[in-house]
């Protein structure tokens, strides 16, 4: 006690005294509980000593509740306190603690009364895992069905417990009070409470009917609860509203001017230009392939495109503000497409919108595979929706998903970037682990077999691999790490993941070609395992790497040229792109850009993969893109024969006279 300076009593308890202290070594409020030990076993007094907790000033929420006088909350402000008071139970649960004593009395508030914490652990009961408690402790009004009973419990009590709390945020009085004891115990063996009021959502109303369930086997767990719409939002919230400052931003629009003059192919120079200055858009979206030979510009529901993403029948972006909008072509069928076998193909006129169903969410980043889509938070959630074949999804089934749905098993983690393959998944995560989930044949997901997985599972990687970046093709994956080198897995059709063991500018020994791996593997290909690989894209049949320099290689089928050669002979060594030297280069595939605002395409030409009209091209050209201004390359996707590309203005070499 030494350390600390008593200030006043605060509370008291059953167990002991609540002390208000100030620590000396910085002053800080702490709180101090005083307990009796004598009636302790020596490891319970072990246990008890040196704990000080934080000084939460603003009372308890029973308080909060008796001063509202009958009046009722809103559903935003009972939905703010119980996400705190659910991933604060989450996280105690996960390291196999129960509370035993969940109660508004226990429910601390700050001094401004919007920051939640649980205290008194002072009866919470440590599992080891599955295991379940047997004394019967807790406040009367709070316990379970199961501790009337005296049966085994777990942490579905504790839930029990959180939905007696929902439901007095929600009322304002206990949803079980009795007289005396034996009548509120058949009152809570009977599930009998008050409705809440009809001012409340049905989903509301429906959370608390489920959490007080009498059978604990059909409560909700605590993730499942965390994964509802209703709780999506102000779970996302919390990350903003908490500990921010209340700022006015005031936006000024952009002016900038047109230019007659014209720059070399994919380029805009430098220039000042004279004329009337007239409001240009921050940033377009560009497509091409499936008909479409020259670069399309699409709509763009005056906002700014950040990111892009193609799958099969998807074409998806992210904007500046965090949402989702999706570019769809009119089908045949309405008269305004193309007709097949046209001489003449009609240029489809693309139709922009936003997705519907995420208000509330900011979303970060969008990764399209066949037939489904996952996208990632600015908190690091993941969350996918479309076709549930072969797993994709992650949600443990195969069932298909028209909204975007949260995945469930990652709730626990903070992911940092995702990417999807034909028909699997991989993501990253802020500390460096990496899941995988889908179909599994070739060993595509790199966990050591070729079974099909509809939940995340986490890959095994060598501790000194730290994964910094995944990327998945239609049969394979990579990962980069945070010191550039590269593992690969699933299928090394000509060497497309540089896996065949190469010495440099030498054709590998039979015996060396590797056609398929199950597991991550280091890439073996010269010069590939000793450079630092910053970008790489993986396509069906053979691969891009750009290094740290800007050099681009590709290694693969070279059918079409799309190692970027004249020669159509195919190799297995990685090949040095020599019409990029000099050049600082980006990813895609099969589409580089330049930090100049260039766009390279090669490859196989049909029905307008290069955004030209041309047939199959074995030299890295330039395409033309309908920009007036400077441009900078934010994002491209390549899939299917289709290309997405956005570009920004490039803001530091427009003038204005």
């Amino acid at each position: 006690m030494e350390k600390y300076e008593k200030i006043k009593v605060v509370g008291r308890g059953a167990f002991g005294i609540v002390h208000l202290c100030r620590r000396r070594s910085d002053g800080a409020f702490v709180i101090l509980k005083e307990i009796p030990v004598e009636q302790m076993s020596r490891d319970e007094r072990l246990a008890a000593q040196n704990e000080s907790m934080e000084y939460a000033p603003g009372g308890t929420l029973a308080d909060y509740i008796q001063k509202r006088c009958n009046s009722l909350l809103d559903e935003d402000t009972i939905l703010h306190f119980f996400v705190q008071i659910l991933l604060a139970l989450y996280h105690v649960h996960n390291k196999l603690i129960l509370h035993r004593d969940l109660k508004t009395q226990n429910i601390l508030l700050d001094k401004h009364q919007m920051i939640v914490k649980i205290g008194d652990f002072g009866i919470s009961k440590i599992l080891v895992s599955k295991s379940k408690a047997y004394t019967v402790v807790g406040t009367p009004c709070y316990i379970s069905p199961e501790l009337c009973e005296g049966k085994p419990y777990n942490q579905k009590s504790d839930i029990w417990a959180l939905g007696c709390v929902l439901y007095e945020l929600a009322s304002l009085k206990r949803a079980f009070e009795a007289a005396n004891l034996p009548a509120l115990v058949l009152k809570i063996m009977s599930g009998t409470f008050a409705p809440i009021s009809d001012r409340y959502s049905p989903e509301l109303r429906q959370l608390i009917l489920n959490m007080l369930n009498l059978d604990p086997s059909k409560r909700p767990q605590l993730n499942e609860i965390m994964a509802l719409p209703i709780c999506i939002r102000p779970l996302l919230n919390l990350y903003t509203d908490i500990g921010n400052v209340k700022m006015r931003r005031i936006e000024k629009p952009l002016s900038t001017v047109h230019t007659g003059q014209q720059g070399r192919p994919g380029r805009v120079p430098t220039h000042r230009s004279r004329g009337k200055v007239h409001s240009l858009p921050l940033s377009s979206v560009y497509t091409w392939g499936s008909g479409i030979s020259m670069p399309l510009r699409l709509p763009m529901l005056n906002t700014e495109v950040l990111q892009v993403s193609l799958g099969r029948t998807q074409k998806m972006g992210v904007t500046k503000s965090g949402r989702l909008i999706t570019w769809e072509a009119p089908s045949v069928a309405s008269g305004e497409g193309s007709l097949p076998g046209a001489v003449e193909q009609i240029q489809p006129q693309f139709i922009s919108r936003f997705l519907e169903g995420q208000s509330g969410v900011t979303i970060k980043s969008v990764a399209c595979g066949d037939l489904f889509t996952t996208c990632m938070t600015d908190r690091g959630i993941i969350m996918t929706f479309g076709s549930g074949s072969n797993g994709c999804l992650g949600h443990g089934n195969f069932n298909d998903v028209t909204q975007p749905k949260i995945v469930e098993a990652l709730l626990g983690y903070e992911l940092v970037q995702v990417s999807c393959g034909a028909s699997h998944v991989l993501a990253v995560t802020n500390e460096r682990e990496v899941f995988a989930w889908g179909r599994g044949d070739n060993g595509r997901i790199g966990l050591g077999t070729q079974d099909t997985h509809n939940s995340p599972q986490q890959v095994c990687l060598p501790v000194e691999f730290e994964a910094q970046r995944v990327v998945c093709g239609v049969d394979c994956s990579m990962i980069i790490s945070t010191q550039y080198s590269i593992m690969a897995c699933g299928s090394n059709r000509f060497n497309k993941l540089g896996l065949d063991k190469i010495m440099a500018g030498e054709e590998p020994d039979p015996s060396h070609q590797v056609e398929e791996v199950h597991s991550y593997t280091p890439v073996q290909s010269a010069p590939l395992y000793s450079e630092k690989i910053v970008y790489i894209d993986i396509g069906t049949a053979h691969s891009v790497a750009v290094t740290a320099c800007g050099q681009c290689y590709t290694f693969g089928s070279n059918q079409h040229g799309q190692m970027g050669c004249s020669s159509r002979r195919s190799r297995r060594v990685p090949y040095l792109v020599p019409n990029l030297q000099g050049i600082t280069m980006h990813h895609v595939l099969p589409l580089l850009f330049s930090t100049e605002g260039e766009v390279y395409t090669w490859g196989k030409g049909a029905r307008g993969r290069l955004g030209r009209k041309e047939e199959d091209s074995g030299i890295p050209k330039a395409v033309q893109l309908d920009e007036t201004h400077p441009f900078v390359v934010t994002s491209v996707a390549c899939c299917h024969g289709n290309t997405l590309l956005a570009v920004k203005r490039n803001i530091s070499l427009i003038t204005l006279c």
